[in-house]
């Protein structure tokens, strides 16, 4: 049996090595290193998968969600609506630009966003609410949309752990996650679903006037050259991980097949087990899996993750601290947050191995040692 990865982009290098490294190779030869033609051929075909009018590459993640909010125009204290239970990218950039973060309870079995807990932490000094597609699965959109029309509040979807996935609306329509709100961010860091050797970001819109607000931000709040309009920052992705991206871009839907062939084979091998509590896939929802995270009921959390990892299977808890107990915050005066289902479960939820290159032996090795200790 191959040795069992979180993540294994080595396996999943193979297939597209000469490719990528021929897309390198011209990128060498012609020196564009920096806004090189690769960089927009993946602008545009990013655009096109995701039916978005725009999409603004930049140089990570973060960087996204940096130059969204920076180009809404929020004054410091202002307040914008986030889950705590999430990656800290998402709160960090709030922090970042003297905003306020307020956080809201998630779904215990979804993990995403609760529309109710939204509703009731709005303010006069709210002013937008970043939902989070965790794990792979797309938050309830519809509410949160709902929501932020009646406020006249932006909505800014933090699309980093969910780029291919979907979202069915009540009125039957479908869209791609990062496509429905006023922006939407990704990033491709290596480990995501869409992952560049290295970081990158993208930035999604439909709003004309917000996209060309946000390439000047992203460009040293450039017009022209030399001609500053607005702060900015520096922020690009670079032509190599354009190349990469590329060729990755062409076999998204199929990687992401692959994730969900994975997550089936958990999902029956654990069905029904009292103690294991499997993803939920809300049935407004394409899930994609950027993570096979479980919840588990009256189980050693720390006993399971040694037991696995002393038989070589790598497991992660995703997140052990949410945002409302992080030191960081403790200089802005934010009160003290009850939220129950949060903390319930950062106690109990754990994450398996997850990516394109799993095979059944794999699969059946994992789920075996799992079910034997539980």
């Amino acid at each position: 049996m191959l040795p069992i990865q979180m993540v294994d982009l080595q396996r999943q290098y193979q297939p597209i090595k000469e490719e990528i490294l021929s897309g390198i190779e011209a990128v060498l030869d012609q020196a564009a290193f920096i806004n090189g033609k690769p960089v927009q051929e993946f602008s545009n075909a990013l655009a096109q998968y995701l039916d978005a009018k725009h999409v603004i590459p930049c140089a990570n993640g973060t960087d996204a969600l940096q130059i969204a909010m920076m180009a809404l125009d929020l004054q410091p204290g202002d307040e914008v609506i986030t889950p705590s239970f999430t990656y800290i990218a998402t709160t960090e950039v709030v922090a970042l630009l003297r905003l306020k973060p307020v956080f809201v309870e998630v779904d215990r079995n979804t993990f995403c966003m609760d529309p109710e807990s939204v509703r009731k932490a709005i303010t006069p000094k709210t002013k937008a609410i970043v939902p989070v597609h965790l794990y792979g699965q797309a938050a309830p959109m519809d509410e949160i949309m709902q929501i932020a029309q009646e406020h006249n509040l932006y909505v800014i979807e933090d699309n980093a752990q969910a780029i291919g996935g979907t979202y069915t609306s009540k009125d039957g329509s479908v869209k791609k996650t990062g496509t429905i709100g006023h922006i939407g961010c990704t990033s491709f860091f290596p480990s995501k679903n869409l992952g560049g050797y290295g970081d990158g970001g993208a930035i999604s819109t439909n709003d004309d006037a917000l996209a060309d607000k946000m390439r000047m931000i992203a460009n040293h709040g450039q017009s022209k050259r030399y001609y500053h309009d607005v702060v900015g920052c520096n922020s690009r992705l670079d032509t190599i991980q354009a190349v990469v991206l590329n060729a990755k871009l062409k076999r998204l839907d199929q990687y992401i097949a692959a994730r969900r062939n994975a997550a089936d084979y958990y999902d029956a091998a654990f069905a029904q087990h009292p103690a294991i509590q499997t993803p939920q896939r809300a049935a407004y929802a394409g899930h994609v899996f950027h993570q096979y995270t479980l919840i588990l009921h009256g189980v050693d959390r720390d006993g399971l993750n040694a037991h696995l990892a002393a038989h070589q299977i790598p497991s992660m808890i995703y997140y052990p601290v949410p945002g409302h107990r992080q030191k960081m915050f403790d200089s802005f005066g934010l009160p003290q947050y009850n939220l129950e289902t949060t903390d319930w479960l950062t106690e109990r939820v754990i994450s398996l191995p997850m990516h394109t290159e799993l095979d059944e032996e794999q699969l059946a090795y994992i789920t075996q040692k799992v079910l034997s200790y539980i």
